[in-house]
């Protein structure tokens, strides 16, 4: 039986300063930061999760900031791009916003959808489209109210070495729909009502080199444990390599790399972020997993300090 993805579940970059980092999409964009952690397999590094006011899967977008990194570059084997859904009518208030912030933008029609491309400010590239999908955003922050705000993903551009054989993955061992093309763009959809539009561009234009301002790698929806096994055993399937389960607290997941060298992970829809501290307070303070909370002080020391802070112009 295909299997079918419902969609991106969280999407993984590396960016530069913290600080900064915690300004433009908690600040600027009003998404909640729903939980400050720390890199799993380099504690010295932070883990920064921004999401909606649930830190729900589709939401999700997570960072591994290095304060005087070098950067990198966007390009084949990556996520190019990283879309955002945000409600019907609204992109009038995000064009007037990324103005007041003096962020540079451009708009652009594709697949006949008004959408706002811009930068972070470590190079990362994003864009906004309006959406009926998806369940509006709860959170209330910096003057970005819920008939506003960043619903979730609206999905990605994929930049393949083999966009081929990246499209064949999409539709066979994804499951996803192939639904239109358009310039230099294939579109897919996944069954899922949020993060589920994938655009592939078509040509290979260069590999790209991982650094600051670049996507690390995007993970994939699975409804539980049970669900993520079978991912794994689908997957393999077709002769993709794919990793033993890593626990990830929050998640569950797998990891493999599809033929365009785009890194692909699946991950568990629960338990989620607040099975460690309260919804209310989720993305308050420093947590850590059990193996590292003995050297709290030692990792406390080497983080750089970040505050959520209202940038509201």
């Amino acid at each position: 039986m295909l299997k079918k993805s419902l969609g991106i579940h969280h999407i993984t970059a590396i960016v530069g300063h913290p600080q900064e980092n915690v300004d433009f999409y908690a600040g600027v964009l009003g998404l909640r930061l729903v939980k400050q952690t720390v890199n799993f397999d380099d504690p010295g590094t932070y883990h920064l999760y921004f999401g909606n006011e649930g830190g729900q899967p589709g939401t999700i977008i997570t960072f591994f900031p290095w304060a005087d990194a070098y950067p990198g570059k966007i390009g084949d084997g990556q996520v190019g791009v990283t879309s955002y859904a945000v409600p019907t009518g609204s992109l009038g208030f995000w064009e007037q916003r990324l103005k007041d912030f003096n962020i540079e933008y451009v708009k652009q029609v594709r697949f006949h959808e008004d959408v706002l491309q811009f930068k972070d400010p470590h190079g990362l590239q994003l864009e906004l489209v309006a959406r009926e999908d998806g369940e509006k955003n709860a959170w209330d922050f910096a003057g970005v109210h819920r008939d506003v705000a960043i619903k979730g993903f609206a999905g990605a551009t994929l930049f393949s070495a083999k966009p081929e054989q990246t499209s064949v993955l999409l539709e066979t061992v994804m499951g996803l729909e192939k639904v239109a093309e358009e310039g230099e763009y294939i579109r897919f959809i996944a069954t899922g009502n949020i993060g589920n539009i994938i655009d592939l561009k078509r040509v290979a234009t260069g590999r790209g080199q991982m650094g600051v301002g670049t996507v690390h790698h995007i993970a994939w929806r699975a409804l539980d444990d049970v669900d993520q096994l079978d991912w794994k055993k689908h997957v393999e399937g077709y002769g993709y390599g794919v990793t033993p389960v890593q626990d990830r607290n929050y998640f569950n997941a797998i990891y493999f790399r599809e033929h365009g060298e785009i890194l692909f992970e699946i991950a568990t829809d629960p338990p989620g972020f607040a099975h460690d501290e309260s919804f209310e307070t989720m993305g308050e303070k420093l947590m850590l997993p059990s193996q590292y909370e003995p050297h709290r002080g030692q990792i406390e020391d080497i983080l750089i300090p970040i505050e959520v802070r209202n940038l509201h112009k």
